[in-house]
């Protein structure tokens, strides 16, 4: 395990949109060396490398022995085989959502890491949200949740299902405050621009009795983030776009207003920094040699729910194309 006292050896596998945010944010930890950055693109690897005055590496291999751990944000069906190689060499990884393309690969990833008593952490980035971190011991037991994720057409990632792209967030997230498995999926989706599924809608259904109805889009003419959860005795909407929380519970002083007998509490919270708060996350798992908070089980069962998903919408498509 690397000294506490000395800093922390760090790359980052795929530099484009996402993972190039990933070295400015590991550039200006003090107890991080970001020792390099590696693309496939060398002009964006090169400029990314600059930036953060590091080095740069045309393949990830090039990483072995330089590094204690690692972000990967390469296209998702590189997941597996870059994250394998870096669990050979002993590195602790980083994987960004999803954490790969099929269940069998997460498997074995996990099983590696296992045995060789090493972290994985995936990239779901909603669980540090600092809407989602404010409620935290507001959640009880959810019965219903309702999730509408819906975004501009910007033209990334649509070598994926927005399931997998977008959705993901959001299921990942639901099954962290259900903690309940899934017994049913009802799911529709359709193409419109790009060769994938580009909106989607789930109804999952849970073994202890709550359900959570899921939207996400690639499509919309705005982006809107919104999240809506009942439970006993009370209801917590959060609309991330305009960093609002509405909390309505039980209070036996409100004998009028909309809701008699219940107060509702408005709360704004701070954008902050949930990429910066996720990699730190990463780097204590690292050092403390601890479960980071989205483990590869976690990322691997929000992959499973996803690709239910995706499979009912293409069986559904099939039947009606017959």
């Amino acid at each position: 395990m690397e000294p506490v006292n000395t800093k922390l050896r760090i790359g980052v596998v795929g530099v484009g949109y996402l993972g190039k945010f990933h070295a400015q944010k590991y550039h200006h930890m003090p107890d991080v060396d970001l020792v390099g950055v590696a693309d496939t693109d060398g002009i964006q690897g090169r400029k990314v490398a600059d930036d953060n005055r590091t080095t740069f590496y045309p393949d990830h291999q090039s990483l072995f022995g330089k590094v204690d751990a690692v972000s990967i944000a390469a296209p998702t069906p590189a997941h597996f085989s870059i994250a394998r190689d870096f669990l050979n060499q002993g590195v602790d990884v980083l994987i960004e959502k999803p954490i790969t393309s099929l269940i069998e690969d997460a498997d074995e990833l996990i099983r590696m890491a296992r045995n060789k008593n090493l972290i994985i952490q995936v990239g779901h980035l909603e669980r540090f949200n600092p809407a989602v971190v404010a409620l935290e011991g507001r959640i009880i037991q959810p019965r219903f949740i309702e999730s509408h994720r819906l975004s501009i057409f910007q033209g990334r990632c649509t070598d994926v299902s927005v399931v997998l792209d977008l959705m993901i967030h959001d299921i990942d997230l639901i099954l962290s405050l259900v903690k309940s498995e899934v017994k049913a999926v009802n799911a529709a989706g359709i193409s419109v621009i790009s060769g994938n599924i580009d909106i989607a809608n789930a109804r999952l259904e849970f073994v202890n009795g709550a359900v959570a109805n899921v939207t996400a889009s690639r499509i919309s003419a705005k982006n809107e983030r919104k999240f809506r959860l009942f439970q006993k005795e009370a209801y917590i909407s959060i609309d991330f776009a305009n960093h609002q929380i509405t909390y309505v519970h039980p209070d036996p002083d409100q004998s009028d207003g909309i809701i008699p007998g219940m107060a509702i509490e408005a709360m704004n919270f701070d954008k902050g920094d949930a990429l910066d708060d996720e990699l730190k996350a990463f780097v204590q798992a690292v050092r403390s040699r601890h479960q980071p908070p989205v483990t590869g089980q976690m990322g691997r069962d929000a992959l499973n729910i996803a690709l239910s998903i995706m499979n009912q919408i293409q069986e559904t498509s099939q039947h009606i194309a017959c």
